[in-house]
Parts: C-alpha cells; sequence; structure tokens
C-alpha cells in the first residue's frame, strides 16, 4: 500500500520500524509503538462502526494520558479530523465549541461526564460519545475500554490523502475559540519539521525515508510539561514519535515544579519543554530549593515555545543547569512552528528571526514591505492552513492572497531588520496605544520580571482621557516578598523608554492563565478595570 503524508501512515511507518521501543510512558503505564498502533486501530474500528465517516469532527477532551494520542491518531486513520478541547470549559463554552466545529464524535475523561452531558443531548450530528475512565451514571456515554475490548486490531483498507483534516482549536484567552483547519502535510511540514527535526537534517521527501531514519537515530526521551490540548506541546510530542523517541506525560493534571523535575530524573529524560516564565519560575525555584534532590545530567535540552521566556530566567536555569542547551520557538496555531531566535542584540523586540523565503512582514495596507525599519504583520507561506472551520470572513482576514501567494498572518507584529530577517515585537492584538506610541506587553513584562518581588505578571492597556492608553502591570508578589512601587518603577526606568514604564500597577493573588501557561489577557484587563472603578 503506498504511503502518504497523513499523520497515521507516518506514525504506521515508525511503529513497524521500531515496534518495541515504548512510546509512552505515564506513570507505572507504558505503551510501544506497536501497542499504542494497535489501541489506535482498535479505536479506529470502534468509531467506524459507531457511524463516524470520513471528514468528520471528533472532539478529545482529555487530560494527558495515553488516550489522548489513541485518540488522535485513531482518528488520522480513517481520515476523520481530531479536534482538541479545552477540558476547563463550562457548559455554555463547550456547547459553542462543539456547535461551531459541527463536532459528530466526542472522547472525553469521565471527570467532564456531568458538563458534557448537559449540552450533548441537544447536539446535532453527534453520533458518538467515549468516556475514559470510571463509568458515571450521568454521562450517558459508552465506555472507550469496552469499545476497545469489543473491537478488531485489524482495520479495513482506508483511504487516505495528505490532504485529510487535522483542526486545531485556539486557545480562546483573547477572544472566541476558532478551529484551524490544517491538512496533514502542511501540518507536518510546517509545525513538526518535515521529520528532519532531530536527524539534522531537512524535511523527508517521501514517507518511507522514516523507517531508516528512526531505526538509526538515537531513542531518546522527551517530556512535554504542558497539556496535550495546546498545540505546542501536541505538535512537539508528535515530532518524538515520528523520531520515534519515548514521550513521557505527565501523570499528575496539575502542573507540579517538583513532580515535573522527579519525572525528568526519574525517567532519565533527555529534552524538556515548557510554556514561558509561568512554568520556567517554579522550576527554577524549586532547583534553587532542593540543589542536590535530583540527578539531571541526562537532560540535554530544554525547549520553550507558546510564551516568552525571560532572559534573566535563562540564565539562571543555565547557573544550575549550566551542560544543558536552552531553545526558544515560536509560532501559532495559524503558522505552526515558525523557528527558533535569540533576543536582538539591540532595541526592543524579543526574539530575531533570520531571512527566510517562506517569511515576510505584510504591512497595515496589505502589502509586503521590503524596506528596513518598516513594521507589519509577521506572516507565513509554503505550507499553511486552509482557513477557518466555518468562519469564511476570519478566514479571509488571516489567509490573504499577495503577490501571488497565500499567507498567513501570525498576529504578531515585526519590524523588517537591517539583515533582512525579522525583529518580532509581539502579538500585535496586545499592542498599547499610549499617545501615539506603540508598546508591546511582552517587552514590559520581561523587564518586570527582573523585579524579585515580581512572581509573575500580565500588562495591559487601560483607557486613558490624556494618552488613549495607559500601560497598567497586573502583578502577583512573589511570596514573603515585598513590593515597592518606586523600585519596581526603578528598575522599568533602566530597561525601558519612559512611555513604556507601568503607569498604574495592580494587585493580583495569582494570575490567571491557561493549563499551559499562556497569558489570559481578558482577565488581566477586566481585573484592573475593576481595581481602577
Amino acid at each position: 500500500m503506498s504511503r502518504t503524508f497523513n499523520l497515521a501512515d507516518l506514525f504506521e511507518i515508525v511503529a513497524a520500524a521500531v515496534p518495541d521501543r515504548l512510546a509512552i510512558i505515564y506513570g507505572t503505564r507504558t505503551l510501544s509503538f506497536a501497542a499504542l498502533d494497535q489501541r489506535a486501530t482498535r479505536l479506529a474500528n470502534a468509531m467506524l462502526a459507531s457511524g463516524v465517516k470520513r471528514g468528520d469532527r471528533v472532539g478529545i477532551q482529555l487530560h494527558n494520558s495515553p488516550e489522548y494520542l489513541e485518540s488522535f491518531f485513531a482518528c488520522c486513520k480513517i481520515g476523520a479530523a481530531p479536534v482538541n478541547v479545552n477540558y476547563r470549559y463550562v457548559a455554555e463554552e463547550l456547547d459553542f465549541l462543539l456547535r461551531s466545529l459541527e463536532v459528530n464524535a466526542l472522547i472525553h475523561g469521565s471527570e467532564f461526564s456531568s458538563t458534557v452531558a448537559s449540552v450533548a443531548a441537544a447536539l446535532p450530528g453527534l453520533v458518538l460519545r467515549l468516556e475514559v475512565g470510571p463509568s458515571t451514571e450521568e454521562s450517558r456515554a459508552g465506555s472507550y475500554e469496552a469499545a476497545l475490548a469489543e473491537s478488531s486490531d485489524q482495520l479495513p483498507v482506508q483511504a487516505r490523502s495528505d490532504d485529510d483534516l487535522y483542526i486545531i482549536c485556539t486557545g480562546g484567552t483573547t477572544g472566541a475559540p476558532k478551529g484551524v483547519i490544517w491538512p496533514h502535510k502542511s501540518i507536518f511540514m510546517a509545525a513538526m519539521g518535515g521529520g528532519g527535526t532531530y536527524f539534522g537534517r531537512g524535511p523527508i521527501e517521501r514517507p518511507e525515508e522514516l523507517s531508516a531514519l528512526v531505526q538509526q537515530g538515537p531513542a531518546l526521551r522527551y517530556f512535554a510539561a504542558a497539556p496535550l490540548m495546546h498545540a505546542a506541546a501536541m505538535w512537539a510530542s508528535l515530532i518524538s514519535l515520528f523520531a520515534g523517541h519515548s514521550v513521557v506525560l505527565n501523570d499528575q493534571q496539575n502542573f507540579d515544579a517538583e513532580h515535573v523535575w522527579d519525572l525528568v530524573s526519574q525517567q532519565r529524560v533527555d529534552i524538556l519543554s515548557i510554556v514561558g516564565d509561568a512554568m520556567a519560575l517554579p522550576l527554577i525555584q524549586a532547583l534553587e530549593r532542593h540543589a542536590q534532590r535530583w540527578d539531571l545530567l541526562p537532560l540535554r535540552i530544554v525547549g520553550n515555545g507558546g510564551a516568552v521566556f525571560s532572559l534573566q530566567l535563562q540564565q539562571r536555569l543555565k547557573a544550575l543547569l549550566p551542560h544543558i542547551a536552552i531553545n526558544n520557538g515560536m509560532g501559532s496555531s495559524e503558522s505552526g512552528h515558525i523557528g527558533a531566535g535569540n533576543k536582538p542584540a539591540e532595541g526592543d523586540g524579543f526574539m530575531h528571526l533570520p531571512p527566510r523565503p517562506d517569511l515576510a512582514i505584510v504591512g497595515d495596507h496589505g502589502a509586503l514591505l521590503r524596506v528596513p525599519g518598516e513594521e507589519g504583520i509577521l506572516a507565513r507561506s509554503g505550507y499553511t492552513p486552509i482557513g477557518y472551520y466555518g468562519d469564511p470572513v476570519k478566514s479571509a482576514e488571516t489567509f490573504v492572497r499577495i503577490e501571488g501567494r497565500l499567507w498567513a498572518l501570525t498576529g504578531d507584529r515585526a519590524r523588517l531588520a537591517d539583515d533582512g530577517g525579522f525583529i518580532v515585537l509581539g502579538r500585535g492584538s496586545q499592542c498599547i496605544n499610549t499617545g501615539g506610541e506603540k508598546v508591546f506587553p511582552e517587552e514590559v513584562e520581561e523587564v518586570a520580571r527582573h523585579y524579585a518581588a515580581v512572581h509573575d505578571v500580565l500588562v495591559v492597556g487601560l483607557p486613558d482621557e490624556r494618552w488613549g492608553q495607559r500601560v497598567c502591570a497586573v502583578v502577583a508578589v512573589e511570596a514573603g516578598q515585598r513590593f515597592e512601587l518606586d523600585e519596581f518603577q526603578r528598575i522599568c526606568r533602566q530597561h525601558l523608554s519612559a512611555y513604556k514604564v507601568p503607569k498604574q500597577i495592580v494587585l493580583a493573588e495569582k494570575i490567571e492563565r491557561s493549563p499551559a501557561g499562556k497569558a489570559d489577557y481578558r482577565w488581566a484587563r477586566r481585573h484592573a478595570l475593576e481595581a481602577d472603578a
């Protein structure tokens, strides 16, 4: 059978090449590549038997677990589109998401059964609901394990294609979530390195090339600290699986820094990925408290994506673990993984990306910018999504055709550098306009963390009669520290122009973030406005 860039085809190639190698480590549970493939096949057969068809949308509402990856690959095997569902959603949010994406099947944890049951009965087109975990009386869902036990591990021949679909729901921290539609080959190339990431080479040209690569490559162990329901953690886990690595999954539902280091040490993890300062700081503090507790010599790489990892925190981590490499990457649901870069040597911005033919800056009037110093929205062409599900208006705003090529607008403001590269400034949707000057929250937040009393911080713009918007920092104070406004502003003035220094400080017991550590600016703005009232 001819193989395609369908993600199930790619995984099956790897599973056939290294069947006995561990694919998943989850607490005391382990699954080999062969076992993971077999369980995914059984689930795929259960979905077919229940009426799930090629092109249908299948929601996955699970904490990190083997079942998450089983469900994902089962969908890919039959050409159904897997959809990540945020497990924090209340009934109203869940109902909106499932309806807007016209979800046909839902695989969810039993801990979410009450919420799911309150909306599922009224959903049109829902043909299957499977529950992972102890059965609950109110769920009226089928048992996940029973469905697997009753199904064959031989899948009827399925038509597969490079253009089968994978839908990624945006986080919804800055607006209503949207489903980004990715063809399989496009996501494999744009977000997963095309199979070449860990082999020191470019993308593969034929799916079959993976077989020799994974057999010759080292059997590394990778650990994503963030939930798989977020694209960055899922993509990084898939990159490792397609490289024949073992993926360690957190067997605790909440982020606990000491438990993360326990797992890294016990499982001899080679690669750890985190999401910004919200994860980095507690991990660093745990190491500082218990310097000799863990054997972390096998750890080679700490990768970061999805949020800013402040330079001063990187330096603190390197002081504790001088043997590791730190990789900072950026990307989005609409652009895939754009790549890694360093903080600009001079001036503002938080990342410098080298020149690349698939990247450009689109100006505010919709043209590609070519003069160094010009500023607009960073865009990517080549392997891109095809739009937002069921939203042609938003699709036309984000995926635009310029000079005969389709460009995906990332939402990140960027400036064209003198070397033809790109200085990434921050999320355009969060940019603060104060007296005509632009202030990007990420830059101010990174500087604010120089002050030891700042445990966490988000920066937002509040209405201001004189300046249009004023810069406001919402700060959670480090335990045992006292926040001194004069000292905070002194530190900020050392690193920032005067107009960027927060004019207002609002204290909060805790900064609200997603489970992956992504900033919730809607919450921060609301909290600041309430304090200002």
